[in-house]
């Protein structure tokens, strides 16, 4: 029999007989680093899988990104078992890792309760301790079909149903099996930390015209001190989510009575925008943008003619005037382009750079609405640049440095990936495509920042580099965006006058620095735990008077502040000061002034800092320029 030729990552090659399993090819037997999968030649293999090729072994640690994603697939297939365990009548659908866990769906004829994950994390660290070989199985899927009609689940035979395969792969811990293309772990006893962390309902196939379902929620990790330091992020997570933080610090609503997913902005939470609107629109301005506003809904033939009708229409609302049917719109790049058909261009005009705080509106379901981070109703800090080819390059550099000034002005690490073409539902020829991805690659490189690929991930009309920036807590958040498009220029016949004095087509790029105001407002107050920089905070002072008396001085102050464009709140209530105090550092203000006798008598005033410490005493003049300093980004004063 020819024996197979097999090249490891240490450089050694060795002979094999085909049908070796690939766990027989590990040296070391029975040590404590056992690998959990392989990659054979790139393509990712269970250890169960037979050799029948030669190639470049690669083994999957435990510890690697891939073999925890591993380890909480499998953790996804005990929860599995011991909720039928548990609940005879649970049909299962669906259990993916995903990241920072799992989830496993059930139909269940009842909710999930806090004392049922208690029962079933139970029932699964029983099935780890008994260390059951997890097999893996090749049937046919004729075989499957029948092996999961009589197990009694209907969700499984309808997914086989729907594989183009004549084969796919089962794998059975005990008395438990389940659909799956693996890899798994070899054994439950692997399994050493997981932890289930919530419930919630959703429809099978995500599609709401179907059952609702309960979604089980975990996660797992190779040893218990990675678990604690997961849930301690995960509890402080809930302590900064901005849902909650956004009601006790009164900044939005959104009530059901105006519609799901539509924000209601309270005075603090207007004022934190119009600070933030007002920093983009200085930026813009330096940077030669100029600022331009489109109308709320256009004709609908026009989203004919730009794709959207056609690759977004379920993302859209739509309505009618006088018999003329319009498109409200879900993003702003059509009215910039008709603003720049409105004369003749020439390339001594370009690149133009239009910008806007446009707001739009998308059709997101309902169970995917989360607070400020995802909505229906949003405005983005949206621009198009139209360029020639030649300064295409050019263009992109100056987003990028647009970029990194701004998270740093947040404090806010990133990382870049490119977005490539999607198989289906994109406009634009090849060649188009191929010109705009290398554009964004050329632009990364020669910038020297690394990137990603994020495959077929990109827009309809074009691919586009994403930034995933990291908050305090290392979740990570697409917000900017950078997409090159040829195609939209062709389509709207957008063109310039050339230095030959013959017509060209212009580049259209489509940028956002911070994405959606919303979403990145959202992200702000995790991130800062509703404790807002100085420039940034909505009340940056609250006056506190002691008794009545000090009413008159502490109003002195006040106008004062208020003349200095210093944002101040005062709190002259008959209340006693301890509960003023409290409820003043409740709402994470970064100064406050306490004002009692003594303070009238020597015209002094003692701030307080967010953090405890209290200042040396001062005229109210020195407190001024102290928040005016602190105010101040890259030497410009955002007050």
């Amino acid at each position: 029999m020819e024996q197979i030729e097999v090249r490891f990552s240490d450089g050694t090659i060795r002979l094999h007989s085909p049908g070796t399993l690939l766990k027989d090819l590990w040296p070391r037997k029975g040590a404590d680093d056992q690998p959990v999968a392989a990659r054979l030649d790139g393509q990712l293999m269970d250890l169960q899988v037979p050799l029948e090729r030669g190639g470049n072994l690669e083994w999957i640690p435990l510890s690697s990104e891939q073999g925890v994603e591993i380890l909480r697939h499998s953790t996804s297939h005990i929860m599995a078992q011991a909720v039928q365990s548990l609940f005879p009548g649970a049909k299962v659908t669906i259990g993916p890792a995903i990241r920072e866990g799992f989830y496993y769906d059930f139909d269940v004829d009842r909710g999930f309760s806090p004392e049922d994950f208690t029962r079933i994390e139970a029932k699964m660290k029983e099935i780890v301790e008994r260390d059951l070989p997890i097999l893996r199985r090749l049937v046919s899927r004729e075989e499957a079909i029948r092996i999961f009609r009589e197990r009694g689940e209907p969700y499984k035979v309808e997914l086989i149903e729907d594989l183009p395969d004549s084969q796919v792969t089962l794998y059975q811990q005990g008395d438990f099996i389940d659909l799956c293309r693996g890899p798994h772990l070899p054994s439950t006893g692997k399994i050493k930390a997981f932890k289930l962390t919530s419930v919630a309902g959703a429809y099978w196939r995500g599609d709401e015209r179907n059952k609702m379902l309960q979604r089980i929620y975990g996660t797992a990790f190779p040893t218990a001190e990675a678990l604690e330091k997961h849930l301690f992020l995960l509890e402080e997570a809930r302590r900064r989510d901005h849902r909650k933080l956004g009601r006790e610090l009164d900044l939005f609503s959104i009530n059901e009575e105006a519609g799901a997913g539509l924000v209601l902005y309270h005075p603090k939470g207007a004022l934190l925008r119009t600070i933030l609107e007002d920093f983009e629109k200085r930026e813009h301005l330096k940077r030669g943008y100029q600022i331009v506003i489109g109308p709320q809904i256009l004709k609908l033939d026009l989203w004919k003619r730009s794709g959207h009708y056609d690759n977004y229409r379920d993302k859209m609302y739509f309505t009618e005037v006088e018999g003329q049917a319009y498109g409200i719109k879900p993003m702003n790049c059509l009215a910039h382009m008709l603003i720049y058909k409105s004369k003749i261009r020439s390339y001594r005009d370009l690149p133009l750079r239009y910008f806007e705080l446009g707001t739009v509106h998308r059709h997101e379901k309902s169970g995917e609405l989360h607070g400020l981070l995802r909505v229906r109703g949003f405005t983005q800090d949206d621009a198009h640049l139209l360029c020639t080819p030649d300064q295409l390059n050019g263009e992109i550099k100056g987003i990028l440095d647009f970029v990194r000034d701004v998270m740093k002005i947040f404090d806010f690490p990133y990382a870049l990936e490119i977005s490539t073409r999607p198989e289906k539902g994109t406009i634009g020829s090849e060649d188009d495509w191929d010109r705009a991805t290398n554009a964004l690659r050329s632009a990364l490189e020669e910038s020297g920042l690394p990137y990603q690929i994020n495959k077929g991930e990109g827009a309809f009309y074009g691919p586009k580099i994403d930034v995933k920036l990291q908050d305090a807590l290392k979740r990570e958040w697409q917000c900017a965006t950078i997409q090159v498009d040829f195609a939209m220029p062709e389509r709207f016949d957008l063109s310039y006058i050339g230095a030959d004095g013959e017509k060209h087509r212009p580049v259209m790029v489509h940028r956002v620095i911070l994405g959606a105001m919303e979403r990145f407002i959202g992200i702000l107050i995790e991130h800062f735990a509703g404790a807002f920089p100085t420039w940034l905070a909505p009340v940056q002072v609250i006056l506190l008077t002691v008794t009545d008396p000090q009413i008159p001085y502490a109003e002195k102050i006040y106008q004062r502040l208020i003349e200095s464009d210093i944002r101040a709140e005062k709190d002259f209530r008959n209340e006693k000061l301890g509960l003023k105090i409290r409820e003043a550092e409740l709402q994470k203000i970064p100064y406050m002034v306490v004002i009692g006798d003594r303070e009238v008598k020597q015209e002094l005033i003692a701030p307080r800092a967010r953090t405890g410490k209290t200042l040396s005493p001062m005229k109210i003049e020195e407190l001024i320029q102290k928040i005016k300093e602190e105010s101040k980004i890259g030497g410009e004063s955002y007050r």
